[in-house]
């Protein structure tokens, strides 16, 4: 398979992502409502999770298993490991610092400039204007960002199989990763469902903030479709994978302190099923395939 015709792959499996974004701009949806779109996206984010380490442990447990019957050696153990700890690391605490950059108010600026003062009045400007996102959307910008890695590892799957000339896989993985995208999609709107401005008001997100959010979660799988019909790397692979888990761990916790202080449970655990029952169903399509 050629190269513009991997591509076309990488984007229909990619642009799925929007069909889950409308759901972002109901209009003052019941509180039980909001509650539930939560803990749906949780649990479509906690099978993520799942998938995506057991994918970027894969590696390291052939090594071991290589280890094991006395065909392999310890460095590759030794490597993948690390990698997968450092992934997982920044993905997670690069979050934490972001948001924490993000909410501290910005330093004032002298009145009598001197030199650099230019860059440091736009960094404050940059800053207020990240500022004045609510939380929702800074919490969907995550989300969407976290999202966005992984689906960098599904690309660089699509691209490696379409390469081989394994058509039947490549096709297969762009309809399961299709389907995984148009949930992860409703997952990166959840938070906006019934968002408010300051004094109350029902804040809609504008179509162009949704495009945006579906280009940053989505974009990257036809990115990964390009470079895996390239080459392939493990390595990679473990980085962008535990990069992904790491942030969508970190989205994960801010949506659960969302659900507890609305103390609604059974909300929660019925969005919580309803969301891992999507994540398995639609990966179920792909594992369908052998792949």
């Amino acid at each position: 398979m050629d190269l513009s015709q991997t591509l076309l792959l990488g984007f229909l499996a990619g642009v799925t992502i929007l069909l889950g974004l409308p759901v972002g701009r109901l209009r003052r949806p019941a509180p039980a409502l909001r509650l539930l779109l939560n803990g749906t996206a949780i649990g479509i984010l906690l099978f993520l999770v799942w998938d995506v380490l057991a994918h970027a442990w894969e590696p390291i447990d052939e090594a071991l298993a290589a280890i094991h019957d006395g065909s392999g050696s310890l460095s590759p153990v030794l490597g993948y490991g690390a990698l997968f700890a450092g992934g997982l690391a920044v993905g997670l605490l690069s979050l934490v610092a972001y948001e924490r950059r993000m909410l501290r108010p910005p330093a004032a600026v002298s009145s009598h400039p001197g030199p650099g003062a230019m860059a440091a009045t736009e960094l404050a400007h940059r800053r207020a204007a990240g500022a004045r996102w609510s939380a929702a959307k800074r919490l969907s910008l995550l989300i969407a960002v976290g999202i966005g890695l992984h689906n960098f590892a599904e690309g660089l799957a699509i691209g490696q199989s379409a390469a081989s000339g394994d058509v039947a896989l490549a096709a297969l993985l762009v309809i399961g990763f299709g389907l995984h995208n148009a949930t992860e999609g409703f997952g990166i709107v959840a938070p906006l469902a019934g968002d408010t401005d300051a004094v109350g008001n029902p804040a809609r997100p504008s179509w162009g903030f949704l495009l945006l959010m579906g280009l940053i979660g989505g974009g990257p799988t036809f990115i990964g479709t390009a470079i895996g019909h390239s080459f392939t790397s493990v390595a990679v692979s473990i980085v962008f994978l535990t990069l992904a888990a790491g942030s969508i761990i970190y989205v994960i916790i801010q949506l659960i302190t969302v659900a507890a202080k609305a103390k609604r449970s059974d909300l929660l655990a019925y969005g919580l099923l309803i969301g891992l029952l999507a994540g398995f169903a639609t990966d179920a399509l792909v594992t369908a395939g052998g792949a």
